[in-house]
């Protein structure tokens, strides 16, 4: 995601959709009570000009102004839909109607709140940093190879190699090769110390050099595919939903270790769970995180109870606690079991 335009007095950040991620990020970001602009497609009915009173529809880009209510997500598609009422008046769009916004990675919209809490500034800037993962990329057929190491803006070319093609059968060609390949992937995995790898080739040239690759490696090994093996082919293999797998992963190791540390906090008197006492905590500034669940905050607001947990979060947001919010299944579930919000604290609990 890039931040073009961040103006908080304003109430204004204005945002560019660069990935199938970003939208994961912006379902946590956007709220009901938000202002939503930007440009957006419409198909506007347009008469053909004939004594029948025919209509033609064509499309037109056209500037749309909502007032967010609800919004929709879902994590296999490549759009985030936000429906509200329209707040302006336009040639196009009659103030007060209902449109939604159906957000895909290349848009550009602006989110306008009444105040930006810490905890949601820092979703953008976590996904406008990208990848926060230390990924090393593999793209190869039995002819070349290319390895790079994801960076938080793009990639870096780490080697190309080229190896010698047998004339005979398929099975024969590369054998040497993939052994190179392993043993380069081995010298990257140690040095460079990567959480994961990804694996990508046409066809299934892969299959041959999981066979000559060690098991501690193997371990940190995703499989992709790939239409070549060009530069040009590691921006393919970066919008596959392997990488988003990749990354997935990652946040729920991080996720599931922040709920662990609550649970180890609770044995040694320095947590606090449950909404309750959670307030009480955070108004005393004895909360050092806070972790709430995703889930517990999108029921609280189809309840009608959302400013309840928005209150507890931005006290404990005013008095120094860090905000931290989960959404990852195995962590979001083990959160919700302990009422959906949680914090460590500053200092032991009194019996």
């Amino acid at each position: 995601m890039q931040i073009i335009k961040k103006n908080l007095k304003q109430g204004e950040v204005v945002v560019k959709v660069n990935s199938q991620e970003d939208l994961w990020f912006l379902n946590q970001v956007v709220e009901e009570g938000d202002l939503i602009k930007g440009r957006t497609e419409r198909k506007i009915k347009l008469s053909t000009g004939g004594s029948d009173g025919k209509q033609t529809a064509v499309k037109k880009t056209i500037f749309l102004e909502i007032k967010a209510e609800k919004k929709e997500f879902d994590p296999h598609s490549d759009a985030l839909r936000i429906s509200g009422i329209s707040t302006l008046e336009t040639e196009d769009v009659a103030k007060g109607s209902h449109h939604t916004f159906d957000v895909s990675p290349g848009d550009v919209i602006t989110i306008v709140k009444q105040e930006w809490p810490n905890y949601q500034l820092d979703k953008l800037r976590e996904a406008a940093e990208n990848i926060k993962t230390r990924i090393i990329l593999l793209i190869f057929d039995r002819e070349s190879a290319i390895f790079a190491m994801l960076k938080n803006q793009g990639y870096e070319i780490l080697a190309k190699l080229k190896g010698e093609v047998a004339k005979k059968g398929v099975d024969e060609g590369g054998k040497d090769f993939y052994k190179e390949l392993a043993e380069k992937l081995k010298e990257y995995s140690t040095r460079l110390e990567p959480q994961n790898i990804i694996v990508a080739s046409p066809s299934f040239w892969k299959e041959y050099l999981m066979k000559e690759i060690d098991d501690d490696v193997k371990k940190k090994i995703t499989l992709a595919t790939c239409s070549d093996v060009e530069e040009n082919a590691i921006n393919e293999v970066l919008q596959r939903p392997e990488l988003l797998k990749v990354l997935e992963n990652d946040r729920a190791a991080k996720e599931l270790g922040m709920v662990e540390e609550v649970l180890k906090s609770i044995h040694d008197s320095m947590a606090c769970y449950g909404l309750k006492e959670c307030r009480e905590k955070a108004d005393i500034g004895a909360i050092k995180e806070m972790i709430v669940s995703y889930s517990f905050i999108n029921d609280a607001r189809q309840a009608g109870k959302s400013r309840e947990v928005e209150s507890v979060m931005r006290l404990g947001e005013k008095t120094g606690a860090h905000i931290n919010i989960i959404s990852t299944d195995e962590a979001d579930q083990k959160l919700k079991g302990l009422g959906g919000i949680a914090g460590i604290l500053r200092w032991k609990m009194e019996n």
